[in-house]
């Protein structure tokens, strides 16, 4: 071999160390690139196992402290988990025993139950399903559920889970308020029936009484002197207060009491009505400012309302031009009504209390106190509202809500 194919071998060589140490310089730099990239993993998947502990424990502390018992079951009913709660509630330990949900439901809400899971699967939840369960000791339980299904990673159904809320207390509550509103629509039925045979027993011997006073005032033509014959108009004046105050009484009794009478009232022809009951003076003009609204209930009841207020205000007249007006403002959830006169005026510290029976501020035989509390009543009723803005000598506005 000669010289010169010793040099250009050599030099071959040479390159060939060139290469294998550049070589092994890359792979040494990338393999330190991987240990730092390897060492940053495992300190990222070491924070990802410690968040997905914390999150793990938070859930379950969750699962463990929620108020309302938690149920997790297959879809054949068996329960895979639930919470103190719900050991509480039902009185079953899953860890000692098995328990199928068709254990706790009450014999008679069986068919509703089954018609609910079918809900349950074919939409996939349900909600505020009421209903009775049996614990495990066989006492009877109220319960609200909501419950949904939980799906795999392929959204097919595996399971479901629900919140059971315990009702009982509240249900009671409810039994009980309902017992009570029986009992209080007999005892007012009753006692407005005692009303009207008492009104009736008492307005009996008032007749009688008048019609003796007649009696004697007839055979005794010209022969009783003045005084007698105004102490027998005093006896027939206040025979005459009394039967009306046995009518306001009874009136008033039947006020505030409910009707299953509900219709359209037109209280345009209301008005018309009353415009033919009412005695209206010459001198007293009614004026309906606008067209009033049709509204739902007992066409008598707003009858007595209007009739009330509006002879109030025809009976404080004390101007030379009296004048009573009626209007209505239409709001979006109820119509407000006012009827307004220019007469006496009531004092501000009496506008509570005329509201009240018996309350009357003018002690005139026209005025039995019972009018306004009447009116009171009735709004009471249609859930309105009752006000009033009056001054001294200029004249009294009372205001009253209905619902539309």
């Amino acid at each position: 071999m000669s010289q010169e194919q010793i040099h250009i071998l050599q030099r071959a060589l040479n390159r060939e160390k060139a290469a294998r140490k550049a070589a092994e310089k890359i792979l040494e730099d990338k393999s330190r690139e991987l240990y730092v990239l390897s060492e940053e993993l495992k300190i990222s998947n070491a924070k990802l196992e410690d968040s997905f502990n914390e999150k793990s424990s938070q859930l379950a502390g969750v699962f463990e402290n929620i108020i309302d018992a938690y149920v997790v079951m297959d879809l054949r009913g068996n329960v895979l988990k639930m919470n103190d709660a719900a050991s509480d509630l039902f009185g079953y330990n899953i860890e000692e025993e098995a328990l199928n949900v068709t254990c706790l439901i009450y014999p008679e809400d069986t068919a509703y139950a089954f018609d609910s899971f079918s809900q349950l699967v074919e939409n996939g939840r349900f909600s505020n399903y009421t209903a009775r369960i049996f614990t495990k000791k066989k006492e009877v339980r109220w319960v609200q559920i909501n419950a949904n299904l939980i799906f795999d990673k392929s959204n097919k159904p595996i399971a479901a889970q629900g919140i059971i809320r315990n009702i009982t207390e509240l249900k009671n509550l409810e039994e009980q308020k309902e017992k009570i509103r029986h009992a209080l629509e007999k005892s007012n039925n009753e006692l407005y029936e005692y009303a009207h045979i008492v009104s009736h027993d008492l307005k009996s011997p008032l007749r009688s009484i008048d019609a003796l006073v007649s009696w004697i005032k007839m055979d005794n033509e010209g022969k009783l002197d003045a005084d007698t014959l105004q102490n027998l108009q005093l006896i027939e004046g206040t025979l005459e207060t009394m039967e009306s105050l046995i009518s306001n009484i009874l009136e008033y009794s039947s006020a505030g009491s409910e009707t299953n009478e509900s219709k359209d009232v037109d209280l345009n022809v209301t008005m018309d009505d009353l415009n033919t009951l009412l005695f209206v003076p010459e001198h007293i003009s009614i004026n309906i400012v606008k067209k009033l609204p049709i509204v739902k209930g007992d066409p008598t009841k707003f009858q007595q309302l209007f009739q009330n207020l509006m002879s109030n205000a025809i009976k404080f007249s004390n101007k030379e031009k009296g004048i009573v007006e009626i209007d209505v403002e239409e709001k979006p959830s109820f119509y407000q009504f006012s009827v307004k006169d220019n007469g006496i005026g009531i004092e501000k510290k009496f506008h509570d209390r005329i509201f009240k029976i018996f309350q009357s501020l003018n002690k005139s035989k026209e005025s039995t106190g019972i009018g306004l509390s009447i009116v009171k009543k009735i709004v009471d009723l249609y859930e309105g509202t009752i006000w009033l803005e009056s001054e001294l000598g200029k004249g009294t506005t009372f205001f009253f809500t209905i619902k539309k």
